[in-house]
């Protein structure tokens, strides 16, 4: 089988790496991929935004499987196209609807979903500039720090958490004016909730799941969770809080209700749920959804995962996950990202990489945000290389990915040196 990956960051090069792996693919093609999936598979360039355009190649390149990476293509219905055109209904794709996809699309949309399934999660309103003022009401009702979260996709940038009030309200206005464009013209405005944070992953055929490995994810660019929201600087796979006990909570009160709410609702879901948990007191709530695999939680997932990635996939595509054997490698993973300085803010591409050529037997380098110029490996985004590593526990992982990462070079490399330090 020819199989087609959509995305370009260290989760599709994870999953490029994985899936070639399997007898069942033939040929990996990945759009537009980096420097690291041309390793292991293709890469093509098109635009993965022109439904057509993606539909032509496939039909060209003889594609069996397409796997959607990023949430973009997803909310904006590359799914849906697949599925009503009858020369690509035979060409299996993961990931839901644009209408399921709405579930990360929109905070608003995601609330009410959980509150009509009674999945737990913070109180919260929907604001626009018509019920401002309700917004500034229900701000004074909450105690800080106040959440406010563009309803729409804003790249990872629509969340302010805010101490002071009247800066809360500020922003609310700010928002609502456009400050995020289209994504903030309704924002939710959410109760803060106080624990720690953890992400689960089901592959649903929308009907049917299974629960993958866990993880942890390290959002702040400083060490000690300081600074500025970064799209990840680090992930541990699995998570040593989440025990017996809150594994059955996490599954009864909200996996399974979610699952069990998109079958109720008929909503053509097939594909990951990203589920962003909050431990508060032993009890989760959701912070949010994704509707894809999370980066860099990806990462460290799928090299724990043992069975036929490609079998899981095609088995989920025809409405047989309960068909899945899944085999988990009982070794931690921990995942440490490496950035381009002034990252998450202004940055220089364009610099030279060099990778040591002989790497740790339990180390796996994913290329992030690079590119191939004249044959040399260049750095061409903010988040550069995610070097994971496999060990007994995650404190021998990070110690190797560590050593891994200070033996990368290139200008004004940053990485954290804390990953799991909250454990």
């Amino acid at each position: 089988m020819n199989i087609l990956i959509i995305g370009g960051g260290g989760r599709e090069h994870a999953f490029a790496w994985k899936i070639t792996q399997s007898p069942l693919c033939n040929n990996c093609y990945v759009s537009p991929g980096n420097a690291g999936t041309s390793q292991v598979a293709y890469n093509v360039v098109f635009d993965i935004s022109n439904a057509d355009k993606v539909k032509a190649f496939c039909i060209e390149h003889h594609i069996g499987l397409v796997l959607v990476g990023p949430e973009a293509p997803l909310v904006d219905g590359l799914v849906d196209e697949f599925k009503n055109d009858p020369t690509t209904q035979h060409i299996y794709i993961i990931g839901p609807s644009a209408y399921g996809a709405q579930l990360e699309g929109s905070k608003a949309f995601a609330k009410k979903f959980m509150k009509r399934h009674h999945i737990p999660t913070a109180a919260y309103l929907e604001v626009t500039q018509e019920n401002i003022n309700e917004g500034f009401e229900f701000l004074d009702s909450l105690q800080a720090p106040y959440v406010l979260k563009a309803d729409g996709l804003a790249a990872g940038k629509g969340v302010l958490i805010l101490d002071d009030i009247e800066e809360a309200k500020r922003e609310l206005s700010s928002m609502l004016d456009g400050k995020f464009g289209n994504a903030s013209s309704t924002v939710v405005i959410e109760q803060f909730l106080s624990g720690i944070e953890f992400s689960v992953f089901a592959l649903t055929d929308g009907k049917n799941y299974v629960i993958l490995p866990e993880a942890k994810d390290y959002k702040r660019i400083g060490e000690g969770d300081t600074g500025l929201n970064t799209g990840g600087m680090g992930a541990i796979s699995p998570v040593s809080f989440v025990d017996q006990e809150l594994w059955v909570k996490v599954t009864e009160r909200i996996i399974k209700p979610t699952i069990d709410g998109l079958a109720s609702e008929d909503i053509d879901y097939v594909g990951f749920v990203f589920f962003g948990l909050i431990n508060v007191g032993g009890n989760p709530f959701v912070i949010e959804y994704n509707c894809r695999m999370g980066d860099p939680e990806t990462e460290v997932v799928i090299p724990r995962i043992k069975s036929d990635f490609v079998d899981m996939l095609i088995k989920t595509a025809k409405g047989e996950v309960n068909d899945i054997n899944l085999d988990i490698d009982s070794r931690h993973a921990a995942t440490v990202m490496l950035v381009s300085g002034g990252y998450p803010g202004e940055f220089v591409k364009g610099h030279p990489i060099s990778i040591p050529d002989k790497m740790d037997e339990n180390t796996i380098v994913f290329h992030a945000g690079t590119s191939t110029f004249k044959e040399k490996v260049m750095t061409s985004g903010g988040r550069v290389i995610a070097v994971t590593s496999m060990g007994e526990n995650f404190k021998e992982c990070v110690k190797i990915s560590l050593n891994i990462a200070d033996s990368i070079d290139y200008q004004d490399k940053y990485y954290r040196k804390d990953i799991g330090f909250d454990l």
